[in-house]
Parts: structure tokens; sequence; C-alpha cells
């Protein structure tokens, strides 16, 4: 089947006279019913609009080789970073195609790994996930998290590591939490909201998180409320026991924005009072470790590519405070403390750089890494002589390699072996201009007998928001696109944390155009290269990502031939309205509080900006009706007004996903058939 073949009679999707003012201005928003996914017309809706596209996927004669191959190449052993707690080591393997991966523990590297926690015993179809971890310190018990269709809300339990049994505790109403043991072992602190309704739990907003500590055996009910800010309906806290055990860092976070509070409890004083150490949003700053009283952090705090400090909690007033570590040329990125050195991983225009400094922050070595990627892990205690960590490229399946502090020398502890040849393939990285001038880079992947003939279908792929950076990793999905003769190129945009804060802020709020300006530009610069044309390009991105290609592709649809958006934010008016929406204020404005962060979100909202007898790109809009981070509403409102606006031949569908979320925790099976349906509908449209 192609898309020249078959016409679309799409869904009715009724509008409405609903219509909004804001700051003096008359916004319609006709399919308003579509927030609620519960009501018999929504659910007829998503009945229909789900026919329509899967019977058209199925019926693209390549989807089936498509879906084998993948599957194929996706069937080899995956492994984690391992990490230690308790004279244990733990980490994390895939045999291949299993839904989930699963947990396993040893007591030394020689020694036969044992399953701890298999997540895919714990549904049929694998859409529960384990969503965090953490270990006693003495290594007796497992303290996890549990996600079930995707969605953010946690239940946690705890195991006995020994015996494999559960015991009866029950932590519910979780989310962007993490447990920290106290140093007795005894139990945990962790963050959750107050139980919601549950029949709206997935839409409603998220406010009053608090900060409570769990001893083993007891009921949730009588867990020990350790801070809450009842004047502070936005704030957020992650607890953190230090790992001497005597303080416990509170970091107190207001949605997304990058800048964050400190606060500490000094665990070994009974009743201690929550003292405010940094008290004032004006930077982050990222806990490392502490000795006594000495505390370490990385900040941005006039460093926008950051730094290290040291701040002793005794004199903590900000004269005192002792910069160990300067700010280099590249970003900072992550830092830990391991055998009294600093293990410190930069980012040089978006790949990988790893140095070691000693304590008092005099440069030692970098680690010499095996070719242009991404490395990830250098976790562990403070006075360990080795760790783990992962490197991974476009061309190269994540490696595991242990490194010894003492000698300096990494070896190879975990490779996957796929069933391709890396040396088929080509990785460069390129530099090109936005339309400020801006330079700005892109990576790109193909197979090595590529003629640059502006004939090959292209997939651009990028995210540009809150202070993320896009690094080289290997993809199955990927591989296989390049195997079927695809280019695939990454662009790393301002609004990401490649070049630092300053790089992210260049694309927030009021400047986030200069985001989707620097895709165009990067689109523009693959057809002015000869890469593709036109006609044989497409775009995808997800969540932020969606939203930078609804914007793009409404701002310029004759410059794509597909379009991907991926549990897309598209309704940049209301985002703000449902469960953790608010949180991105931070990053794109109010556009009820602000009329002027109103009238730049207006401008480039995907929703709002669609314009009627427009020929659109081929676009297959992705969403899971369990995401209850970007709810679908964005993405069900989007395709329907993009069908009732779109006057071309190409097909505007939407692929609703059922038990299934933002993407977290999502089963290899449901990914595996998303997959073969995006690189079978780009195919099928790509002309």
């Amino acid at each position: 089947m192609n898309k020249k073949n078959q016409s679309f009679d799409y869904p009715v999707s009724y509008q409405s006279e609903q219509v909004d003012i804001y700051h003096g201005v008359s916004v319609k928003d006709s399919y308003r019913w579509l927030e609620n996914p519960d009501s018999p017309e929504t659910k007829a809706w998503i009945e229909a609009q789900n026919s329509l596209t899967f019977d058209y996927l199925s019926g693209i004669s390549a989807r089936e080789k498509i879906k084998e191959r993948i599957t194929q190449l996706w069937d080899y052993e995956k492994y984690g970073t391992p990490f230690k707690e308790g004279g244990r080591y733990f980490y994390f393997k895939n045999d291949g195609l299993q839904n989930q991966s699963v947990l396993y523990t040893l007591k030394s590297l020689d020694d036969s790994p044992q399953v701890l926690l298999d997540p895919n015993l714990l549904s049929d179809d694998g859409t529960i996930a384990l969503s965090g971890l953490s270990i006693s310190n003495d290594g007796k018990f497992l303290a996890y998290g549990l996600s079930t269709s995707g969605s953010d809300w946690n239940e946690w339990r705890i195991k006995n590591i020994e015996t494999g049994q559960d015991l009866p505790d029950l932590i519910q109403w979780v989310k962007f939490s993490d447990a920290s043991w106290t140093k007795d072992n005894t139990g945990f602190f962790y963050s959750r909201y107050d139980a919601p309704n549950e029949s709206t739990k997935l839409e409603d907003v998220n406010y009053y998180q608090k900060l409570y500590y769990h001893r083993l055996g007891d009921d949730q009910s009588d867990d020990i409320l350790v801070y809450r800010r009842d004047d502070q309906k936005e704030w957020g806290f992650i607890g953190e026991v230090t790992e001497d055990g005597k303080y416990l860092i509170i970091t107190v976070f207001l949605g997304t924005d990058s800048r964050n509070l400190v606060f500490y409890k000094d665990l070994e004083t009974p009743d201690s009072e929550v003292v405010e150490l940094i008290s004032e949003f004006e930077a982050r700053y990222s806990f490392i470790e502490n000795e006594g009283n000495l505390f370490w952090f990385s900040t941005n705090l006039n460093a926008p590519k950051g730094k290290v400090i040291a701040i002793d909690i005794l004199q903590a007033d900000k004269q005192y405070w002792h910069e160990i570590i300067p700010e280099e040329e590249e970003k900072l990125r992550s830092i830990s403390l391991l055998y009294n050195q600093f293990v410190a991983c930069y980012l040089k225009d978006a790949r990988s750089l790893v140095k070691i400094f000693n304590i008092d922050g005099s440069f030692a070595r970098e680690i010499e890494l095996p070719g242009i990627g991404s490395v990830g892990g250098f976790n562990g205690k403070h006075n360990e002589t080795e760790c783990f960590y992962s490197f991974t490229s476009f061309t190269t399946p994540s490696t595991i390699y242990r490194y010894d502090l003492t000698t300096g020398i990494s070896t190879i502890f975990r490779q996957s072996k796929v069933d391709f040849n890396p040396d088929d393939y080509v990785v460069k990285q390129v530099f090109y201009h936005s339309k400020d001038g801006t330079k700005v880079p892109m990576f790109i992947t193909h197979k090595q007998d590529l003629v640059l003939d502006g004939n090959n279908p292209t997939y651009l792929y990028a995210y540009g928001g809150f202070n993320v950076s896009i690094t080289p990793s290997f993809s199955i999905s990927n591989l296989a696109w390049m195997e079927l003769g695809g280019v695939y190129a990454v662009a790393n945009l301002r609004g990401g944390g490649e070049y630092g804060e300053d790089w992210h802020q260049a694309g927030m709020k009021s400047r986030k155009q200069n985001v989707f300006d620097d895709f165009i530009g990067a689109a523009e610069w693959l057809i002015d290269n000869n890469y593709t044309q036109s006609g044989k390009l497409a775009i995808g991105g997800g969540s932020n990502g969606g939203l930078l290609v609804g914007a793009c592709m409404t701002q310029r649809p004759e410059l794509f031939g597909a379009a991907l958006p991926a549990v897309g934010v598209m309704d940049m008016l209301r985002f703000h309205k449902f469960t953790i929406g608010w949180a991105w204020c931070s990053e794109y404005g109010n556009p009820e509080e602000s009329e002027e962060d109103f009238q730049s979100i207006y401008a480039y909202s995907p929703l709002h900006n669609l314009k009627p007898n427009t020929v659109y790109p081929a676009t297959l809009v992705t969403t899971a009706d369990t995401d209850d981070r970007v709810v679908p509403a964005h993405s069900f409102k989007f395709a329907a007004a993009l069908q009732a606006s779109h006057n071309g031949d190409s097909p505007v569908l939407i692929r609703i996903e059922t038990k299934a979320g933002h993407g977290a925790g999502k089963p290899t099976s449901k990914i595996i058939e998303e997959v073969a349906d995006k690189w079978a509908f780009l195919l099928d449209n790509l002309s």
C-alpha cells in the first residue's frame, strides 16, 4: 500500500464552541472535549482513530519484514552498569527479548549471578516495570518501586535479599522519588503526594509533595512526616542520606527549574530541626559527598558550565564557600567522589570526556575512552578502589568497563554482541549555523556506501529543552533505519544542556523560537549538503521533542516529507492544567499569568498554529492511554485539528498505545511494534 493509492476518511471530530480569553485575546478550543479520556465520545474517537491507523499500518507490505529484522537485531544480551552495596554487586541484564530487564546480585565478580527481581513475572504482558531501587547499607534489604502501564505513580515494596521474600510493607502514591536508607538499615526516606482521586489520578495536578521516613514493618499510615511546606505547593523534595549516615540532605526542587535549594537534617541528634543551607533559588546545587562538616557540591553558580565547591556547614555563609574545581571549557555533566578522587564527566561538543581530580581539586589524569561516545556510571563509595562505567556510541552497543582507581586501568566486564558490522557505518559530527548565526552541532550516521545525491530517506531527531543533553548512544531502532538505507541525524539544539546553562537558557521561554530555528536550520543543512530533499526528510522527537516537531511542521510544512511527534506537548496554553505540567512553567512560561509569556507561547503552540487548507507532511502522532506526564489529550486535540486542517494526500494519523505511559518501562514487545510502525510509515511516505 502507498499513500497515493488510498484516500483517508478520518473519524468525525466535532468542534465545540469553547472560547477562552487570554489577556484580551479570544482563543478557540474546539476539541476541549477530548481532554476527558473516560467520556463515551472520547473512547469512541480513540477506537475509530486506532482502527484507521492500524488498518493503514498493517497494509504496508514492508512492515512485517521490518518488524522481523528489528526483532532479530534486538535479540542480544544487554547489561546494565554494576554497583556495589553491603558487600554485594548488583546489575541488570536482559537476555534479548525480555519485556523488562532482570536485576541480578552476586557476592563476588567470580560468583554465579542470582536473580533478585524479575519484573517479567509481575504481569503477563510486561506492563509492570521496575521504576527505582535502593539497597540497605548492610546489603540485606531491597526497596523497589513499581510502575504499572507506564504511569508516573509508583508503589514501593521491600524484599529480603537473602530469602528473596517480600516483606508486607507497601508504600503508595509515590512520584518523582527514590528511597534512601538510614545507616542503621531500619528504614528509608522517600517523598510522596496525598492519595489522589482514583478516577482522575492520571489527569489531576500534583501539588504538595511531602518527605517521609518509613520504618521496616510499619504501616504506611505510621510513616514519620519529615518535611512539608504548606506555603509552597509546588516544592518537591529529594531526601538523601550521606554515606557516613550523619546527615539527611534535602534537595528542594521547583518543578523542572534547574535551580534548587539545599537543606539538611542532623540524623545523630534526636528531633533535630531542618537547616536551610542554601535558601535562595539562584543556581543548581548537586550534593556530591561530605567529610564531616565539609560538604561538596557541583553547581553552576557564576559558572554556567559547572564547577565544584566546598561548604563547611559550621561556616555556611557564602563568603566562606571554597572553589575546588573551577569551571572548565567543557560542560560538567556529573561528578562523584571515589577513592578520595573526584571523577568528573564532561561534555565536549556533546560527547563524553572523563577527568580525575585529587581531593584538593588538582588535575590528576584523563580516562582514555574507546572513541566518540557517551559514558555513564562511576558510582561507588568514598573509599572503594573500583567502579564501573558504560560506554556507547551510535555504532557501539553499550560496553561495561571495570575501572581500577589505583592503577587507572579499564578492563571490559561485559560486552554486548549485536548482529551487525559497525565498520559498515560512518559517524560524523558537523557544525551548521542557525538563523541568528549560532553554531550548532549535529551528528550524522549512515552506511559507508551512501551516495550524497540528495535522494536518501533521512530521519532528523532532536529534543532541545529542559537542560537535557542528547549524546551519542546505540539504538537498535536507529540501526534498523540505517539498514533500510536511511540517514540518522541528531541535532544538539539550544534549550538542551550540551554547552551549559547559557545554552539551556537560550532556548527557554521567550527564546523558545531559537530551538525551532536550530531544528529548521539542521533540516536545511541536510538538504543543502545533498543528504536528502524535503520529500525524503522526516523529523521526530518525543515529549518536549514532540512539541519541537509540532512547532516546526506547522511553521515550515513544505520543508518536511513526514513528521513523527511522540507524546508531545501540543496545547501550549493548557499544559499546566494537568498532572505535573505546571512544573514546566519555568521552562516555557505561564500563558495565564504573564501576557509576555502568552504572546511568545501562542506564536508557536502547535495546536494553535495549524492553518486550514494547508498541505502538511505525512504525520504519525503517537501517544499512550496512561501517559500521566504529558497527558494524551495534547496529542488527541492536535491530531483532530490536524486532520481538519490538512489539505493533502498524505496520511495524518494518530497511534494510541494501550497500557503504556510516557515511555519509561515500556515492554520490549510494545517498543518493537511501535518502531516497526514508525519506519514502515516513513518508507511508505517519503517519496
